[in-house]
């Protein structure tokens, strides 16, 4: 997989948090995609370059390779539906 974004899976989110270093908080995005779309984008984007995710609005969010700390992938889950969604 390239470093670009993670192709669309409907309806399946996962949480992702990404540490950067010497910044003392963590991002937390709802990402879009599978434990599997996510790992290969962090492996691909530690061979250089940046790593690009896209979360459960359509927002990209790209972080130097350089820059990462950690990045720590949760369960995946299903389209919220609903108030509070």
């Amino acid at each position: 997989m390239s470093n670009g974004p993670i192709p669309e899976t409907r309806g399946v989110t996962v949480e992702v948090k990404i540490g950067i270093q010497n910044v003392a908080r963590e991002i937390v995005i709802d990402a879009s995609g599978t434990e599997d779309q996510i790992e290969t984008a962090v492996n691909a984007a530690l061979d250089g370059g940046a790593l690009t995710l896209t979360d459960d609005k359509g927002r990209r969010v790209m972080v130097p390779a350089g820059a990462l700390g950690y990045v720590e992938v949760g369960e995946p889950s299903r389209g919220r539906v609903g108030f509070g969604a």
